[in-house]
């Protein structure tokens, strides 16, 4: 049934998307294709890998194999599809989410913009601090504790982020950093349409970050729990797509607002855009699963 419910969300989600404008992202809420752009937004675009050697049509690719047995550090077996769905993501942002973005940031302050991504930061509290905990980092555990707890009251639900002015800072976790400390192999590069770039391990962290969010089970349900009560009920399903679905879209449009400019100058300064993101993100995502 939660199969069921997930395939169900899923593809409802890819309607009202097409139908408002707007395409989802994972994670972070950024512009799909661009979303790891801004680490080398002044840095030269790293070059692109040398071509691999063919393979043979009968040998299965290992989804979770060293990122050196691919080309480089840079391990991309379907860097063609992968390049495909990138341009894709591109023109999408291109003559949808971008024109979006901008009458947003016409009709909204700046002030009002931080505030609403703090928000939806603030109810992503879950997710990282279980994985802070998967991790054995209990002082940043706590630190996510101490986050929510002043940001939801003093600050008035998220909008003011006042943990960070009393340095209650610590760095993101997610179930990719988290599979990855436990030696999971991030496998192939992953581009997929609406959605931000990933590694097979990363998209499966992902996934499971859904799961671990008990707003998506207790609040809002897009996952049915036999026996466990919820503040929209199961069967109001409508409600909660409408909801979940308006939030996501919400924090987009919001992110991409917040970017226009950082964007815009990685685009134009960039000759190879695919290239510079992939190598951006495997760069990042490396150095968050050593710290």
């Amino acid at each position: 049934m939660t199969s069921f419910r997930l395939l169900a969300f899923c593809l409802l989600g890819v309607a009202v998307i097409l139908v408002t404008g707007c395409a989802g992202k994972t994670g972070t809420a950024q512009p799909p294709g661009l979303s790891d752009a801004r680490p080398v937004a002044d840095q030269t675009p790293a070059p692109a890998p040398s071509s691999q050697p063919e393979t043979p049509p009968d040998e299965l690719l290992d989804p979770f194999a060293k990122a050196d047995e691919g080309a480089g550090e840079e391990y991309d077996p379907w860097e063609p599809m992968n390049t495909s769905v990138f341009e894709f993501n591109r023109q999408v942002d291109r003559f949808v989410l971008k024109p979006v973005a901008k009458g947003y940031d016409f009709i909204l302050p700046d002030v009002v913009q931080v505030g609403v991504s703090n928000i939806f930061s603030n109810l992503r509290f879950a997710p990282r601090f279980l994985n802070n905990v998967f991790q054995g980092k209990l002082k940043g555990a706590g630190i996510e504790v101490g986050r929510f707890l002043i940001n939801s009251t003093v600050g008035l639900a998220g909008f003011f982020d006042l943990a960070t002015k009393v340095d209650l800072v610590t760095p993101e976790e997610d179930l990719g950093q988290t599979l990855g400390f436990y030696g999971v192999k991030p496998g192939p590069y992953l581009v997929l349409p609406f959605l931000p770039p990933f590694t097979v391990r990363d998209f499966a962290g992902y996934v499971g970050d859904v799961f671990l969010n008990p707003i998506n089970w207790l609040v809002a349900p897009i996952i049915e729990v036999d026996g466990v009560p919820s503040v929209i009920a199961h069967k109001n399903r409508m409600t909660t797509s409408i909801i979940q679905l308006g939030s996501r879209v919400g924090e987009i449009v919001n992110e991409r607002s917040r970017n226009l400019q950082k964007y815009q100058g990685v685009e134009e300064a960039t000759l190879d855009l695919y290239t510079a993101v992939r190598n951006a993100y495997l760069q990042k995502r490396g150095q968050a699963v050593r710290e």
